[in-house]
């Protein structure tokens, strides 16, 4: 009953028990041995890459072990069915940080970028899931470095991906760790291979997104970095390509100075712009964007999730991955963040849960990771949400550092109606990197939803976009492409999956793909 009182004296606002409040079950068994673990160099990271790599429509996933083995987990469930893996055969070059899914050479299947205490990795994908070393046939360099964070775009006339590396501390430096921020790197398609240029000063970078940030046609990137280590002096960062420039705050944006761990981004406030949440040591950050600048959600937003709802460690939470989505298929995008000490950090909660933040009409969010049954007290990295068993609900991975992986089903009853979207068009960037899809209801609500490569803590996605549609069954839909052609709005219906090309010279018509 203590803890029951202090809990609810914490978060007022949790969710009361009602029908298809979110439930999920847990789908882990088989994979106890999957654990993050290691020293000092993986108390960050520990990164899932979330892929279908044989093309049966089911994800399969790619979780970092640190000082463990690095693991392909291959997806054997049964559509609408109980979730269930098995290990695959994966070549591990050990003390991997996390992993982020591409289509590096433009070939249809998709490849991995597997981020490392050591030289970086780059695997091209073949079919079944067979993944190749082509780290040196692509022409990328083999920096020995701490590489905690990726992001991936396509410049302009470019079939090959323009690559962000961010390398947390120089572990070469003697007078170190503090104040001893290693650079990060851009990678540039040059010739047969990749030129790399330092983008200097770098700041303990733990995580990175390349977006469209002001639907200028132009992706910029945004760096998001650790305050522990760079101490005084560093900031948030988002550096320009062309010509490659950091922004500065008198160019509208805050001068935010965090223990930055892990970046989100969705347009939740239906204008079209994306808003950013940046995850840190007590305060999470969530930010409007509102054109020429960046607004702090107020703290009766809910979404700051400062300390755990849950126990009796009262002190500040520690947040690391973050990712919007829509769990009830409601209409209305939720937030789950995980958590989790450092590793003994004194000042910091130690029993410190994952948040399941339930977005609601007025732009709140509401608590329910503990009804919900996943609010586990292990230390979490990186995770997930995507659907593992084609049922139109999202999944949940959860990698935890000196803990086994997590893997929940959603089985919330009652949920909305859903639609999944997945871009395809001709050239090197196969999977329309950079495209925004629009969803318009009958209502005239529109949400906005850009393809991304990065951001999270270590982990990437490359499953079909996901919108929950609620009561809605019938919806318009368009996208805007990689170099500014926009199609015409065409009808969808709900509860479907859409694989969708642009028809015609000009973009305006959206071919359905088998």
């Amino acid at each position: 009953m203590r803890h029951l009182a202090l809990a609810l004296a914490l978060v007022p606002q949790a969710l009361p028990a009602q029908p298809g409040q979110p439930a999920f079950t847990d789908r882990s068994a088989g994979m106890e041995d999957q654990v993050y673990g290691g020293g000092w160099t993986h108390f960050v990271g520990g990164g899932v890459a979330i892929l279908d790599c044989d093309g049966d429509a089911m994800p399969e996933l790619l979780a970092a072990g640190g000082a463990n083995p690095t693991r392909l987990w291959h997806n054997d469930t049964a559509p609408g069915g109980d979730i269930a893996f098995t290990a695959l055969p994966f070549d591990d070059p050990g003390e991997v940080t996390g992993a982020y899914p591409l289509d590096m050479d433009g070939d249809g299947r998709l490849d991995l970028a597997v981020l490392r205490v050591g030289p970086n990795r780059y695997y091209r994908g073949g079919p079944d899931c067979a993944f190749t070393d082509a780290t040196a046939a692509w022409g990328l360099p083999e920096r020995d470095a701490w590489s905690t964070a990726f992001s991936a775009t396509w410049e302009p006339g470019n079939d090959r991906p323009t690559l962000a590396i961010g390398n947390y501390v120089d572990r070469s430096d003697p007078d170190g760790p503090f104040e001893s921020c290693d650079t990060n790197l851009l990678l540039r398609p040059e010739g047969e291979g990749y030129a790399a240029t330092e983008l200097s000063p770098g700041y303990c970078a733990l995580s990175m997104l390349f977006s469209d940030w002001q639907r200028s046609g132009r992706a910029d990137l945004r760096v998001s970095n650790d305050r522990h280590y760079y101490v005084k002096g560093g900031h948030e960062q988002i550096w320009r390509l062309d010509p490659l420039t950091e922004r500065v705050a008198d160019e509208g944006l805050q001068r935010l100075m965090l223990w930055g761990m892990g970046i989100a981004s969705q347009d939740i406030t239906g204008d079209g712009l994306p808003e950013v949440m940046l995850t840190s040591m007590g305060d999470q950050w969530l930010m409007y964007n509102r054109g020429d600048h960046y607004e702090a959600a107020p703290y009766a937003t809910g979404a700051t999730a400062t300390r755990p709802f849950l126990g009796d460690d009262g002190r500040p939470s520690t947040g690391w991955h973050a990712q919007f989505a829509d769990v009830d298929n409601d209409g209305i995008e939720d937030l789950f963040i995980a958590k989790g000490n450092v590793d003994q950090m004194p000042g910091l909660a130690t029993e410190d849960p994952n948040n399941l933040l339930m977005g609601r009409a007025d732009g709140t969010f509401v608590e329910a990771a503990g009804e919900a049954g996943i609010a586990t007290m292990v230390r979490s990295r990186g995770a997930g949400l995507a659907d593992l068993n084609a049922d139109g609900r999202l999944d949940l991975v959860v990698v935890n550092r000196r803990a086994p992986l997590e893997v929940w089903q959603n089985a919330t009853p009652g949920t909305g109606h859903w639609l999944e979207v997945t871009l395809q068009q001709p050239g090197g960037n196969s999977r329309a990197v950079g495209a925004v899809i629009e969803l318009r209801r009958p209502d005239g609500k529109v949400e906005a939803r850009e393809v991304t490569v990065g951001g999270g803590h270590a982990s990437g996605r490359a499953v079909p976009e996901h919108f929950g549609l609620g009561d809605v069954t019938r919806a318009e839909l368009r996208v805007r492409w990689p170099g500014g052609a926009v199609s015409d709005w065409r009808p969808v219906e709900a509860d479907s999956r859409l694989r969708l090309a642009p028809d015609g010279p000009d973009g305006a018509g959206l071919r359905t793909l088998p």
